[in-house]
């Protein structure tokens, strides 16, 4: 489908009342009136200021309404949206600037620090704004949403497009260049008005059903917008007319999270698996009368392991609902998914992938179903155009298997004899354990099946005799008590004895980025201190 978000959210304001919420944050509401204003005359803005089609907007900022309505102005000026991760250091910020060819950049005011030490070196930028309050020196993003509202007189393309930085496991972040077009078929799904129906595949047809007002209900945006998670879900919210919820803190708040939701009577809630999950889960069950969220149609998490504990546990609160757990990554969505619901008990690791295969890393010859043979996990169809300015990356990522491109993910699975995928984890974190191979994920399931274990993270640790061996560093749960003993034979009790931590040393909060990603090397860090 030939289709440019620009021209998607022109025709979504047409479409809406005026009146209509767009975005709720922290108390504050964007009308749809608003929101349309201000990222027209944020797109003049960035052509006034001499950036021309296919210039960059670098983002760097957490959840606000700021953050959608930067995004979406650069869609509508021609421009390519570009996340950074507010996590980074000044280097990473800076070479993420500079890599992105970015000649504008939006910033947090906390982030001004940041930026002063780093803006003499990126004389590309021509605008510089500041988001949430002024800082002296720099463009007020306020100043440049408030000029002319009117909608802009331009042809846009399905091929205008955001780049998604990730950072991977080595090197600096390279960004994934998703063009409209793709992105527009990826995110059908998410238009329909209930998880499993197909969504509209025109405009037209979109149109149609938001004056209908099925689909509409409010969507909460846990994860970060910066995060591939926040995104896919927010901006496909939103672009089907679907207020989305966001919050200014910057830090995971469950009890204000559930507030909100029993408040709005959110149809939809996005998380980053049981990161986000099980406080939630721990919230509800702490004080259960206290929260309705069984408003609650559909939560969808991608980015980590999500335990079938937590998923069942979130449906005795939320029985309406199904829990949707999306494979993929940065550089392709749509590797798998598992749905739970009430008639669907959840299950761990397994995904129904009808666009995936399991191949032999050396043949790309697929995985026999039931075999047990362990492959790279590829997938075809609705594919990013690759990686900004690093073809020799492309091309290792994206190959031909078939006469048919495929993203080679670099993550491990199975295929059961039923076809469906069994997720075993990346292959960069694989440990090598006196010639087995152990794949961290899986022990980080079983630890995180422990009742006391709030979160886990599991890596190796060099052995003289076998090379590898496994460690871990685990979180419990406010006022339960485990020792290193009972953890460790409680992850044997479930795997082979082989996989189990040889040591676990037991931390305040296993660590992660406020996008839920594991950081392993601060957990590798906090290890080894205490050993």
């Amino acid at each position: 489908m030939t289709v440019s978000f620009g021209d998607v959210f022109d025709a979504v304001a047409k479409t809406v009342k005026a009146t209509d919420p767009a975005i709720y944050c922290d108390g504050d509401v964007v009308n749809w009136g608003a929101f349309d204003a201000r990222t027209n005359a944020l797109a003049r803005a960035f052509i006034a200021a001499g950036m021309p089609t296919g210039a960059k907007v670098a983002q760097y900022m957490r959840n606000s309404p700021d953050y959608a309505i930067g995004f979406v102005a650069a869609f509508k000026a021609r421009m390519a949206p570009v996340n950074v991760n507010y996590r980074y250091g000044a280097e990473e910020v800076s070479y993420l600037i500079d890599n992105s060819d970015a000649q504008a950049v939006l910033f947090d005011a906390e982030f001004a620090p940041v930026i002063r030490g780093i803006r003499a070196s990126l004389p590309k930028v021509l605008v510089w704004a500041s988001v949430g309050a002024r800082v002296d020196g720099f463009s007020f993003l306020g100043d440049l949403e408030a000029g002319d509202g009117a909608r802009l007189a331009i042809d846009r393309s399905p091929n205008d497009m955001f780049l998604l930085y990730t950072g991977g496991t080595t090197g600096m972040p390279k960004g994934v260049m998703w063009p409209s077009s793709v992105w527009w078929e990826v995110l059908a799904p998410g238009r329909a008005t209930r998880l499993g129906l197909e969504g509209p595949a025109t405009i037209e047809a979109l149109q149609v059903q938001i004056r209908t007002g099925a689909g509409r209900a409010p969507f909460y945006v846990a994860p970060p917008l910066m995060h591939g998670t926040g995104l896919f879900t927010g901006i496909g919210a939103l672009s089907k007319a679907a207020p989305i919820v966001v919050s200014r803190s910057a830090k995971f708040q469950p009890e204000a999270v559930l507030e909100t939701i029993t408040r709005l009577r959110c149809g939809g809630l996005s998380l980053v698996g049981d990161a986000f999950g099980k406080p939630l889960l721990e919230a509800l069950r702490a004080e259960p009368g206290r929260y309705d969220v069984t408003s609650v149609e559909v939560v969808t998490s991608s980015g980590m392991m999500w335990s079938p504990e937590v998923k069942q546990g979130l449906l005795d609160f939320m029985p309406a609902a199904m829990m949707f757990d999306s494979f993929g990554a940065s550089e392709g969505t749509g590797l798998g998914g598992s749905i739970a619901s009430r008639d669907a008990p959840p299950e761990a690791a397994r995904f129904d992938a009808p666009n995936t295969l399991v191949v032999h890393p050396e043949s790309l010859t697929p995985v026999q179903p039931g075999s047990g043979e362990v492959g790279l996990v590829a997938k075809w169809g609705n594919l990013p155009l690759g990686y900004y300015k690093d073809p020799d990356k492309t091309a290792r990522t994206y190959v031909t298997i078939n006469g048919v491109r495929h993203l080679l993910s670099g993550d491990h699975a199975t295929v059961d004899a039923d076809g469906r995928i069994r997720l075993l984890g990346r292959g960069s974190h694989c440990i090598n354990s006196g010639g087995e191979k152990i794949y961290p994920e899986e022990v980080e399931e079983a630890l995180k099946s422990h009742d006391g274990v709030a979160d886990a993270l599991v890596f190796g640790r060099p052995d003289p005799r076998f090379g590898q061996t496994v460690a871990a560093v685990v979180g419990l749960r406010s006022g339960a008590v485990a020792n290193e003993a009972a953890l460790i034979e409680h992850v044997r009790s479930r795997l082979a004895h082989y996989k189990a931590p040889r040591r676990i040393v037991i931390v305040d909060r296993a660590p992660r980025a406020p996008n839920g990603k594991p950081d392993y090397v601060a957990a590798k860090s906090m290890f080894d201190a205490a050993s």
